[in-house]
């Protein structure tokens, strides 16, 4: 019965392109992302978790705010 309720719609094959085009973009995106990226930022990033509140901060402030 849904069969047949979505092939009445005009235009219905459009949709389930559009959704494997977004789809596809997305992730070509993120490769490309991924592969150009700075190693040394996202290493930084990847250790913020693991790091105390004290140093996150003197890391990410100027050493002239320091005195």
């Amino acid at each position: 019965m849904e069969k047949n309720v979505l092939q009445s719609i005009a235009g219905i094959t459009v949709y389930p392109l559009i959704s494997f085009a977004i789809f596809f973009l997305f992730f070509i995106g993120l490769l490309v992302y991924v592969l150009i990226a700075n190693r040394q930022h996202l290493h930084s990033m990847s250790q913020l978790p693991l790091e105390d509140e004290t140093e996150t901060l003197k890391s990410h402030l100027d050493p002239d705010e320091l005195c």
